[in-house]
């Protein structure tokens, strides 16, 4: 076992243990098997599902084995750790969608494969069996309310004006009963999560003491926030999604990018695999050169690759050189307009194309980058007419489908930096 609490130390990923001395002692001491659970409440994983994923990964390459637990039963339910108000809940089609997107996008960070192979489970596929008597008598009588009413996630909520309904009070028994479970089914004896999950934690291994006198373990790592406290993961445009149909691979690079120097550091510790001494000197690079924003941009390397794959990073890095005057070409209507969200754009048949083309002092006149025709003729005369960012220079230039730099999108570019899209439908 390499030093995996030492690391996990210095990158500040420890917020609490349930044993401080004895825990790196006893992951050191052999192979564990952990587990963190995820919530399904939409068909993606979000930024905020980064640390725990990654410490699964972590755990996974320091020679634990790991266990990805989807809530298909404690999401119909709705946690209320950290919440002020009642969750929506959501029918079982859409849970059932949920878990299976959710399963399908953790094979990217885990190997299930090899000695150590990681685990998937869905809670529903054994809360499904209990009755609601059954549970009670065999789960309830051995969870005292009094230690349920004292942890935070409930105690925060009784004294709300919003209170707290009998079903969101019972999720701390089903995520606890989930513990216990997974201890008798896979020796599992260490859970980790986000710090608004002690509360359930530190439930699960009292209901496995209460029930079965076994000892287990719980250990938590911080919120991924902002310098101002702030969770981090969102935008004027909402949730940072790790599914490329939600959030583009262009825009989440752009997200990492532009995280603030004062973060940078942090979240190349939390959210990178990148070993201490480069991180050390991409500090140091940021507090010297912070114009030329090292950090930001392995960062967002780093993090794009091991979301989107190094085919995802190398479309975000190409559609990024695009206002710097790189070529347009083999991009997606997605990326394009992702791109170009605040350029004029105009919709013209496709048949325009066809045969022997559309002119392009047509084509800047129907984009708006030309007053008139005569006005498109002295733009491409004197050198600013350009089709994905190359330079046009020929009055008698026809726009074709070979122009198209994605599915449908044509970027016409006059001088340095007016744009407009051409969508040929």
């Amino acid at each position: 076992m390499n030093d995996l609490f030492a690391d996990l130390q210095w990158r500040g990923l420890i917020h609490q243990t349930t044993d401080d001395a004895n825990m790196a002692q006893w992951l050191a001491s052999g192979s564990r098997t952990v587990y963190a659970g995820f919530d399904p409440t939409a068909d993606s994983l979000h930024v905020g599902s980064l640390i725990p994923l990654l410490y699964l990964r972590r755990f996974q390459k320091a020679g634990h084995r790991p266990i990805a637990l989807v809530g298909g039963a404690t999401g119909m339910i709705g946690d209320p750790s950290g919440k002020s108000a009642e969750r929506n809940l959501l029918s079982v089609e859409i849970l059932e969608h949920n878990v299976a997107s959710l399963q399908e996008q953790m094979h990217r960070f885990l190997d299930f494969e090899g000695d150590q192979s990681a685990v998937m489970v869905n809670n529903f596929d054994w809360m499904r069996n209990f009755s609601f008597l059954e549970f009670l008598r065999d789960i309830g009588k051995h969870a005292p309310v009094n230690v349920m009413r004292a942890k935070d996630s409930i105690k925060n909520r009784l004294e709300s004006d919003a209170g707290i309904s009998y079903t969101e009070f019972s999720y701390m028994l089903l995520q606890a009963y989930d513990f216990v479970h997974l201890h008798q089914q896979h020796g599992c004896d260490l859970q980790l999560g986000g710090s608004d999950q002690w509360g359930n934690i530190t439930a699960g291994i009292d209901l496995a003491r209460r029930m079965h006198s076994v000892q287990l373990y719980g250990m938590t790592c911080p919120l991924l926030t902002k310098k101002d406290g702030s969770k981090m993961g969102k935008t004027e445009e909402g949730t940072v999604w790790l599914s490329a149909e939600k959030t583009i691979p262009y825009k989440f690079y752009q997200y990492w990018v532009n995280v603030d120097d004062e973060d940078a550091g942090k979240c190349l510790r939390f959210l990178t695999e990148l070993d201490h001494e480069e991180i050390t000197a991409l500090d140091e690079s940021r507090a010297s050169n912070p114009g030329e924003r090292a950090s930001q941009k392995r960062l967002a390397e780093e993090i794009t690759r091991l979301v989107h794959g190094e085919q995802g990073l190398q479309g975000a890095l190409k559609a990024s050189q695009i206002f710097f005057g790189g070529e347009i070409e083999g991009l997606e209507d997605s990326s394009l307009g992702a791109i170009f969200a605040d350029a004029p754009s105009q919709s013209l048949q496709r048949d325009l194309l066809s045969g022997e083309g559309l002119p392009l002092i047509d084509a800047l006149v129907e984009a708006g980058l030309a007053k008139s025709k005569g006005d498109a003729r002295r733009t491409i005369e004197q050198g600013g007419a350009y089709v994905n960012n190359r330079r046009q220079d020929r009055l008698d230039t026809r726009l074709t489908a070979e122009h198209l730099a994605s599915e449908t999108i044509l970027v016409l570019r006059s001088g340095k930096k007016r744009y407009a899209l051409l969508r040929f439908v």
